[in-house]
């Protein structure tokens, strides 16, 4: 038996640019981080050569083309796994819709869990190309390249977007007390709305090629060198001050990107004493995130008390096997 943990992560600022339709014409840059919330997945060898697959559905097929789920199929087609195997796959919250960038960790799980199971390591590196080959090249999602990459490394990270489709990897370095503080100034709140983000995606991702779409996008990778920079210097407002402004042109980027019940949680949060924020995801629903000093943490609670918040840690750990075969955990 295989057990594989897989952070699901959280974006700041630049995100959107790892989109191809913008990164093909303008380097694109986000900063992200993985958060102590996590999918898992467990492969399990059978007597017979039978596959069986749990998540929401059960599915028992012969073959690996009979499988519905399209990201097991397809891990399981790059892996070479075609017979004789039970695959699971659990969450910490509800996997669809949330913005947190669940799919992408899922697919990564399921590569480093198949993997695994044949004995072949892997980079994170690897994890992520391959993540990105299954969403975006083969199942043709109009995602993009930053949370593949988020699951499998882990930790807060630059990720850079080339026009070859390459993602350069720049981790943010912060000491224990930068990244504690950072980190214990992040709330997040449910919205109450699940959604596909996949026709956002496809908005934004043809709004781009407007030219004031695209400044506004090339506005928001502006964000990233002074956001870096006031975050490895614990300088909260600045990070605030750079979120809002980030939520100010995110929200043009398409129509279903915020709503009014989305945009009146924000100015709630906002006007309760929260320095910025932004809609996980590509909006429309799942999470908002908020950046709250300690000291107004109180009041944004009582002002968001009708939601319900998802207590969370930033998280330094990608993609780990915890168990393995051999019948013993992995510290």
């Amino acid at each position: 038996m295989i057990i594989v943990r897989t952070p699901l992560r959280i974006s700041f600022v630049g995100g959107g640019s790892d989109i191809s339709a913008f990164y093909r014409k303008a380097c694109g840059r986000v900063i992200s981080s993985a958060i102590d919330k996590f999918v898992y997945v467990i492969v399990k060898g059978r007597f017979d050569d039978k596959i069986y697959i749990n998540y929401s559905k059960k599915e028992c097929v012969e073959s690996v083309e009979q499988i519905s789920h399209d990201l097991v199929r397809e891990a399981m087609r790059i892996t070479g796994v075609d017979r004789g195997v039970e695959i699971t796959t659990l969450a910490d919250i509800p996997s669809e819709g949330s913005g947190l960038g669940s799919s992408s960790s899922i697919t990564v799980a399921l590569l480093h869990a198949l993997f695994t199971y044949q004995d072949r390591l892997v980079t994170a590196e690897e994890l992520a190309r391959l993540a990105c080959k299954i969403e975006i090249d083969i199942l043709k999602k109009p995602i993009g390249r930053q949370d593949q990459y988020a699951a499998a490394f882990g930790g807060i990270n630059e990720f850079v977007f080339n026009d070859d489709d390459s993602v350069t990897r720049i981790p943010v370095v912060l000491e224990n007390g930068p990244f504690r503080k950072f980190s214990a100034c992040l709330l997040l709140y449910f919205t109450g709305i699940t959604r596909k983000a996949d026709s956002i995606l496809a908005e934004q991702s043809k709004n781009t090629c407007e030219k004031e779409k695209f400044d506004a996008m090339q506005s928001m990778v502006s964000f990233v060198a002074p956001f870096r920079k006031a975050l490895e210097q614990g300088d909260i407002q600045t990070c605030g001050r750079l979120l809002h402004k980030n939520w100010e042109l995110k929200t043009r980027m398409a129509a279903g990107i915020s709503n009014p019940q989305i945009a009146a949680m924000y100015e709630t949060a906002i006007q309760a004493g929260a320095l910025g924020g932004k809609i996980a995801g590509a909006g429309g629903g799942g999470f908002l995130a908020l950046l709250v000093p300690r000291d107004n943490q109180g009041a944004v609670f009582q002002a968001m008390e009708a939601f319900r918040e998802l207590p969370f840690m930033l998280e330094r750990s990608g993609s780990r096997v915890i168990f393995d075969a051999r019948g013993y955990s992995i510290k």
